[in-house]
């Protein structure tokens, strides 16, 4: 009873903090610290044994824990457990259902945890983002040592990249549905979460900004992502609050009321909730655009090749595959230039896809 209501009052605390002062990731990070606090407290009240590892895995242990998202958990054991310890688990996750959490756990050793990442990557992710809740230290750093010598970054990239693509074509490709999933659609959440878990995988830096440190986004680049970002997390969060449990969709029957929480007010012929998706949709756009020329850029980083580029004529060359100008300004010199662009993708095969600088370049030019 005390924990439940621990978690109760504390939620509602920051529902309340949430609604006069706005800010999504110190929410998320205050979320997944109380859910720490529980799960400790929870571990010793049932007595686990202290030969095993609680680790938080997915987005809770990246900290990103949004209000009425499941609660990924890993429990890693030593070896395989016997009656008693199994017992103690079962009481453990009973235990955690029964003060209120919903929570989605694994156990494993580490060996099975390695043996499950190179069969599914969506473990390997999940396992990329661990860290120590409560428990065996040493076994953590065990645990540690076997994911670094079983990763393979440029693996973890084409996998990734696949992955991308059949999450887009289950939504049809498209970000501009009437009903569009705050996460999943083209342009979500999870396009940007996929930036950041390939370049962890490639040891390039897990946040905005060691992205942008290495060289890897512009400074303009590094804030219009952060802008998108809150953009989507907070509607994220409002529309957890809203539907009162987890709810990744902006269904009509939350848009009018999302829109009134967050002020936007009638134009012209659009009303309210137009105005709200017209500034999902800014957001979504940010994103794809993102994360079409970041994944580039890391493809290159990941696969650094070097030979002359291939002539096409005095404005175009193609570099690995990619579509390149030959001079930085040129479509500020040539605008019909931009056009032209998609008129080569077509015309080579060679071509297949625009390079990030290029891509960087038209979205300057757009003007």
């Amino acid at each position: 009873g005390r924990w439940r209501k621990t978690l109760t009052e504390h939620r509602a605390q920051l529902r309340t903090q949430y609604a006069s002062r706005p800010d999504p990731n110190a929410l998320l990070k205050s979320l997944a610290r109380l859910i720490d606090e529980v799960l400790s407290g929870a571990a010793r009240e049932v007595g686990l044994p202290a030969k095993l590892a609680l680790l938080a895995v997915g987005g809770y242990g990246r900290r990103e824990l949004f209000p009425y998202s499941d609660i990924d958990l890993l429990v890693l054991l030593d070896g395989e457990p016997d009656a008693q310890l199994a017992s103690a688990l079962e009481r453990f996750i009973t235990y955690l259902w029964d003060i209120g959490l919903e929570v989605g756990h694994s156990v494993r050793t580490v060996d099975q945890c390695m043996s499950e990442a190179r069969k599914d990557i969506t473990v390997e992710t999940n396992l990329l983002e661990a860290r120590l809740i409560a428990g065996d230290a040493a076994l953590f750093q065990a645990f540690l040592q076997a994911r670094e010598r079983s990763h393979d970054g440029r693996a973890f990239l084409e996998g990734k990249l696949l992955e991308q693509q059949q999450r887009h074509m289950r939504f049809h490709d498209a970000a501009y549905n009437l009903e569009p999933n705050l996460k999943e659609n083209p342009g979500g959440l999870r396009d940007l979460q996929n930036i950041l878990w390939i370049s962890r995988g490639l040891g390039l830096g897990e946040t905005w900004a060691a992205l942008l440190q290495s060289g890897l986004l512009t400074a303009p680049e590094a804030r219009d992502i952060r802008r998108a970002e809150r953009v989507l997390r907070d509607l994220r969060i409002r529309l957890h609050f809203l539907a009162r449990r987890r709810e990744d969709r902006l269904l009509f029957d939350y848009q009018e009321a999302l829109s009134q929480a967050l002020g936007c007010q009638a134009r012209g012929t659009r009303n309210a909730a137009e105005i709200l998706m017209q500034q999902y949709y800014r957001a979504a756009k940010r994103v794809g655009l993102m994360n079409t020329i970041l994944l580039l850029t890391l493809k290159t980083r990941a696969n650094p090749q070097t030979g002359p580029a291939q002539e096409i004529n005095a404005r175009f060359c193609v570099r690995h595959g990619q579509l390149e100008t030959r001079a930085a300004d040129l479509f500020e010199r040539e605008p019909g230039a931009l056009f032209e662009v998609f008129r080569l993708l077509q015309e080579h095969a060679q071509v297949q896809d625009i390079g990030a600088d290029t891509l960087r370049q038209l979205v300057a030019a757009t003007h």
